[in-house]
């Protein structure tokens, strides 16, 4: 069961597999999840899901995630964004953190980095060790 003042997490990414598995741990820990699979759809999810964290891909089959985070950071102020990419180096990780990304995670995706990546953002101690 959902509490009603669980933190809202959107999973915005092209791969099935990730958002099925991102989605499976973090209802274990009580999060409400949505996934969408590219830009179109995470606007769409965006426009009546407002979340506390969004989990960013940056290879979208629409577009980069990159280009993405202004228009988050814009209309939705509050919500933090964690990149999540196997594309990781210091060009990119520069580039995200200048666009306003919150947390940078590489992939493949471990559990215990994205938990801290979600406490920091968060800005507490949420999540236990799963």
């Amino acid at each position: 069961m959902h509490s009603a003042d669980a933190p809202k997490i959107l999973i915005v990414d092209d791969e099935v597999d990730i958002c099925f598995l991102l989605t499976n741990l973090l209802k274990k820990k009580n999060y409400h999840t949505q996934s969408a699979f590219d830009i179109h759809q995470a606007k769409l999810a965006l426009a009546h899901y407002t979340p506390s964290v969004v989990f960013l891909d940056n290879h979208l089959t629409d577009g980069l995630g990159m280009s993405f985070i202004p228009y988050i950071k814009e209309h939705f102020p509050q919500t933090k964004i964690i990149m999540i990419t196997a594309y990781d180096d210091k060009e990119s990780r520069l580039e995200a953190y200048e666009k306003g990304v919150d947390d940078f995670v590489s992939k493949p995706l471990r559990w215990d980095i994205l938990n801290s990546a979600i406490e920091k953002v968060l800005g507490k101690s949420t999540l236990v060790e799963g």
